[in-house]
């Protein structure tokens, strides 16, 4: 793949060799992955196949945007495609504004297609209570599941950071966890009194069954492991929430990340603060933890529409 060259004239620039210089500086200075730029490159060669390969970056116009978006709009494609489409070209130009190939972006007066956002189902206070009961804490296995269930709920944690909870992020005395979440940035999470006693159970009663032993327990140990002493995988406990679903009698579909939902939603209930939730979910973005307040609203209503004389 060739760099962008600034001594090349941007008019003799073409499409094609801008594509491969944008994807190897997204690799390479950016380091998105490779499905990322899997997608970037079928989007942009969507346009590419429009406009032409050979043609010059600089005679790309408003309107062979506009006409790319009509041709895939016409073909079937969701608004949730087109948006990622015109997400990728807007990116490609931007790049090409940088490095001075362009003087202004041809994608500045398209808007992205509206998309429904997706409101991930939650769960009530019943089912959560429900399903925290399904595991039978008198065995060594069950215990270890109640606990990774209550402290799920308790924190809100992304499934992938409670299999990797390590030994050292709990201070029990204090009632909180230190959680390495996305991008290794680490946040202290409240642990609550009730999963705070399961973890202390656990580590008293589930010593070297399905926690690491006392002698041999580092600070760097996962709290939570199978019966052959090995780390929790997310697959093993998708399986194992999905069971407890069942035994539970729930009929949704449940994965460790509705409890997550529900942590969250059950909190904005509550009064919680919306920057305090955002601390606690580990979002970079607020607009990311705003959903929540969209599931807590439909279930206020929800309330209002079955308990209310009038609604």
């Amino acid at each position: 793949m060739r760099h962008l060259s600034h001594s090349e004239p941007a008019a003799l620039l073409a499409y094609d060799d801008a594509l491969d210089a944008f994807l190897t500086w997204a690799s390479v200075e950016r380091g998105l992955s490779k499905n990322t730029l899997i997608a970037y490159r079928a989007d942009l060669v969507s346009f590419g196949e429009i406009v032409g390969f050979q043609c010059a970056v600089v005679a790309v116009t408003l309107d062979d945007v506009r006409r790319w978006l009509a041709i895939r709009a016409e073909a079937g494609l969701t608004a949730r495609t087109q948006a990622r489409g015109l997400s990728a070209l807007r990116r490609l130009m931007g790049f090409l504004v940088d490095e001075g190939a362009l003087e202004k972006d041809p994608t500045a007066g398209v808007d992205l297609p509206k998309i429904g956002r997706h409101l991930p189902e939650t769960m009530t206070v019943d089912e959560v209570e429900d399903l925290l009961a399904a595991p039978d804490p008198h065995t060594a296995l069950g215990l270890r599941d109640r606990t990774m269930l209550e402290v799920l709920y308790a924190t809100g944690l992304r499934v992938s950071e409670l299999i990797n909870l390590p030994v050292g992020a709990l201070n029990l005395e204090a009632g909180y966890l230190r959680v390495r979440g996305k991008g290794s940035k680490d946040r202290l999470v409240p642990l609550g009194d009730v999963a705070r006693h399961w973890l202390e159970r656990l580590l008293v009663e589930g010593r070297g069954v399905v926690t690491p032993g006392d002698a041999h327990r580092r600070a760097g140990d996962p709290i939570f492991i199978t019966r052959l002493g090995r780390a929790m995988t997310r697959q093993g406990f998708f399986k194992l929430i999905r069971k407890y679903a069942g035994l539970a009698g729930i009929h949704k579909t449940i994965s460790p990340h509705t409890l997550r939902h529900a942590f969250a939603t059950h909190l904005l209930e509550r009064g919680v603060d919306l920057r305090a939730l955002q601390m606690m979910l580990g979002h970079a973005d607020i607009s990311t933890t705003e959903i929540y307040t969209h599931l807590s609203r439909m279930r206020l209503l929800q309330m209002h529409a079955e308990h209310h004389p009038r609604g």
